[in-house]
């Protein structure tokens, strides 16, 4: 069970990671980042696979006699979500390996032999897994084996925040993880634990906004920042966050930590931003104020527009004066040659 966890807890490291590596052997070590020319080659190579894996694949088959629809509803990707993600550069077979992807169509065992992440990703695996230990995820009862780095990212669809750098396509991504089982009870009924007063019946989802009713607005925070902003270990400048997901015990709840001059955000969310800003201009204040709501600095929605309609007022004001005395002066001027 711990090769199976540890195996899959991979992936999640690409997500914050930082930067995009392919798979150099069976070893267990980092490779060097993929050449262009080797882009191309492997994604070349996996056409093959939409041909079927694909909405139109299954579509317009390969062969007639096919029945994609019902047998890849749960194997079923698109080019344009694959190509761009951090294994979009990676050939499909270096991870889909062995003599059950040979033949067309794969045997069923060929679903559970996909090549572990540690192959690629040892290292950091190692580096992280202490976190992962730590986290609320693997101290709840038999939650641990169940989890994977695919339970929480997709493998097939997912960026490192350092290339998406978008605050807002970054919080939309990693808190999908997050709300995909604990916004759904299907899923989330897949991975609970049985209830403390009726064994064998899962334990009930708790309503993820009832649960942070404590802040002002629960579903703005859901598209602004990421559920491990709060939930995760204070991190230090230019360090990954922490693997170790806090309970609702140790959360942060203080508001100042975010909403403050200096931001928690800034070596979190904003990290990417603030520091290609740093480079280009030498300070990062317009990252913060541009995406998040500062207390003492941030200008109000509501006094920006009240602001803005005195300005416009004024203007007007003052052209209508200008236009009066202007249309004054000349009626002044008309009534005097006509005294004349």
């Amino acid at each position: 069970m711990f090769a199976y966890w540890r195996q899959g807890f991979t992936v999640l490291v690409l997500v914050l990671a930082g930067s995009v590596w392919a798979p150099a052997s069976r070893a267990g070590t980092e490779a060097a980042p993929i050449d262009t020319a080797t882009i191309e080659k492997n994604r070349k190579a996996n056409e093959a696979c939409f041909a079927c894996h694909s909405a139109a694949g299954i579509k317009n088959p390969p062969k007639a006699d096919l029945d994609l629809a019902n047998k890849l509803k749960d194997s079923r990707l698109e080019p344009a979500l694959f190509n761009p993600a951090d294994h979009g550069v990676m050939d499909c077979r270096q991870c889909h390996a062995g003599n059950h992807y040979d033949p067309y169509p794969h045997a069923e065992v060929g679903k559970n032999e996909t090549a572990p992440c540690t192959e690629c990703h040892a290292a950091k695996v190692m580096r992280l897994e202490p976190q992962f230990n730590a986290s609320v995820h693997a101290k709840n009862e038999g939650l641990k084996e169940k989890f994977t780095c695919n339970t929480c990212h997709n493998a097939h669809e997912n960026i490192v925040a350092l290339r998406l750098k978008d605050p807002h396509k970054i919080v939309a991504q990693d808190n999908h993880g997050c709300l995909e089982c604990h916004n759904s009870d299907l899923t989330f009924a897949k991975f609970a634990p049985d209830g403390e007063k009726t064994p064998g019946v899962k334990r009930k989802r708790p309503d993820i906004d009832t649960i942070h009713d404590w802040l002002p607005n629960t579903k703005l925070h859901w598209n602004a920042v990421r559920c491990v902003e709060c939930h995760t270990p204070e991190v230090a400048a230019k360090k990954m966050l922490s693997h170790e997901i806090l309970d609702k015990e140790k959360a942060e709840k203080k508001c100042v930590t975010c909403h403050s001059a200096n931001s928690t955000l800034k070596v979190r969310l904003y990290r990417h931003m603030a520091k290609d800003e740093q480079q280009r201009l030498g300070f990062t204040n317009s990252v913060i104020l541009s995406n998040s709501y500062v207390i003492g600095a941030t200008r109000h929605p509501v006094l920006d527009g009240i602001v803005i309609g005195l300005v416009i007022l004024t203007l007007a004001g003052m052209l209508a004066h200008g236009a009066i005395r202007i249309v004054a002066a000349l009626r002044r001027k008309g009534n005097k040659e006509q005294a004349k």
